[in-house]
């Protein structure tokens, strides 16, 4: 008879609510419930739709329940990074959370770094400069609106404030709390003198805990509208998605490599046991965000799919529908190597007038601008390849010794003309799949707290006998040319 659990895995642009099911050996996923993430514009600001989020949340109990599984034994919940709900004294959530995305934090950084200078920021929490990062959200805030900064009584991660609606319970998961540049990245905890250097109060900040801790049962209205039965159990899984991830990313124990997490972003590196806040690491900006069993991400955040998704909304606002396989087909037919762009520059981390943004960075470097759907796509897929070149090439230096495959994992391995440009430009080996890896990481977390596999690694031996990869091999013939088009990307676009 088969283990069935629940995760929900909320992504930047949709969610899924996933039936997992264990025999023992194989892990296998269905999908019960899927939703747009649509954020809205209230009072000035982008914000995420919590209310919405959490009623699809509801609906895919209901429908778990609805399609005979109503003894689902454990329910798990993972989003995104940084961003967070304030609760009042009441109990009752403020408003609705602000997207990381939003303009919120344009000039938050300097005021941090005037109180805390760059490098000891990076000492304390080990994490890359993002200026989205929770540390500047809730200094612009109580900066901005001080009213409603003091009228918080406690502070939520968005997977914490999902657990709290579903069990009345609140914490802090170590995965989700390391993204904020706000935990001692040695002792895994907040840093409470950091925290009084920015400004930030520490009383509304649950305490820390380890993926895989209980949360509790579900509240007794939520399992009576859902139908779902009293016996599920919520449990804090590795609320940060990507931490799910590499959870569920096929590394092995006795063989060095580096894994991906491709979606919306790229999260590049590889899983330590202790961070890394040397010299190197804070030069290339590697960040040391928590994963499963107090791990260390030791990764960079990269740009993913999203500049890709911004052209498909704009060329559909202006001539229609069109798919990815379409989209695809016109990528191939376009000239290799006319132009690139730096993924990472500041711009195109905004949505809106994303092809006007690449012809401009064109024109800016001396480049021919893309002419057509096609190249725009060339454009973009090769220069986020030939960033993780550069990526990966910082990372061995870091490390001081070489990662010889990419181990890739989510939904970005169906771009296959990406996964192969990948394993061209890194010249060596891409192992791509599972796509699902965060619902995966999910579940599996959910199977770790129940005592059903034992380690990580147990976890990712499942994994590689549960879904299928595929392996992209770098071609010798084309070996010159990326090392070509890498000397001319950190030129152009780098000024290296």
């Amino acid at each position: 008879m088969s283990l069935k659990m629940l995760g929900f895995d909320y992504g930047a642009s949709n969610g899924r609510a996933v039936l997992g099911e264990f025999d023992g050996k194989r892990l296998s996923l269905s999908e019960i419930h899927r939703f747009d993430n649509d954020p809205v514009r209230i009072g000035g600001h982008m914000r995420w739709d919590f209310p919405r989020l959490f009623h699809e949340l509801v609906t895919g109990l209901r429908r778990a329940a609805q399609a005979g599984h109503r003894d689902v034994g454990s329910i798990g919940v993972n989003t995104w990074g940084v961003d967070f709900g304030l609760i009042d004294e009441y109990g009752e959530l403020m408003y609705n959370p602000i997207h990381y995305r939003d303009e919120l934090t344009d000039s938050a950084m300097e005021g941090v770094r005037a109180l805390v200078p760059d490098e000891e920021l990076y000492s304390r929490t080990g994490i890359q400069f993002m200026k989205f990062n929770t540390v500047y959200q809730l200094y612009a805030l109580s900066r901005l609106y001080p009213s409603v900064y003091e009228r918080a009584a406690k502070l939520l991660f968005l997977p914490d404030l999902f657990g709290y609606c579903l069990t009345g319970n609140m914490t802090a998961e170590y995965s989700i709390a390391s993204t904020t540049a706000m935990l001692a990245v040695t002792r895994r905890n907040w840093d409470i003198e950091l925290l009084g250097k920015v400004g930030i109060n520490a009383d509304m900040l649950p305490a820390v805990t380890m993926p895989g801790a209980p949360l509790g049962a579900l509240l007794p209205h939520i399992a009576e509208e859902a139908g779902i039965g009293g016996a599920a159990r919520v449990i804090s899984v590795c609320g940060h998605d990507t931490a799910g991830a590499v959870l569920a990313a096929p590394l092995h124990k006795d063989k060095p490599g580096a894994y991906l997490s491709c979606g919306t972003w790229s999260l590049l590196g590889v899983e330590l046991s202790e961070p890394l806040t040397n010299e190197k690491a804070y030069a290339a900006q590697y960040t040391n965000e928590g994963g499963y069993g107090g791990t260390i991400r030791f990764l960079k955040n990269i740009m993913g799919q999203w500049m890709a998704n911004e052209i498909k909304r704009e060329y559909e606002r202006d001539h229609g529908p069109i798919s990815y396989r379409e989209m695809d087909a016109l990528e191939l037919e376009a000239p290799r190597f006319a132009s690139f762009v730096d993924v990472d520059a500041p711009e195109f981390a905004q949505p809106g007038r994303m092809a006007e943004k690449i012809y401009a960075f064109c024109d800016r470097t001396g480049q021919k601008r893309p002419d057509s759907l096609g190249s725009l796509m060339r454009c973009i897929n090769e220069s986020i390849a030939l960033s993780y070149r550069a990526n990966i090439d910082a990372l061995e230096g870091i490390l001081g010794y070489a990662l010889p495959e990419l181990r890739v994992v989510g939904g970005a391995i169906k771009n296959k003309s990406l996964m192969s440009m990948a394993a061209g430009a890194l010249g060596r080996p891409v192992y791509a799949g599972p796509g699902e890896a965060s619902a995966a990481g999910n579940i599996l977390a959910q199977l770790l707290a129940l005592g059903e596999i034992k380690d990580r690694w147990e976890a990712r031996a499942i994994v590689e006998k549960s879904f299928e990869g595929q392996a992209y091999e770098p071609i010798a013939a084309e070996a010159a040319a990326w090392s070509e088009a890498a000397a001319r990307y950190e030129s152009t676009v780098k000024g290296k």
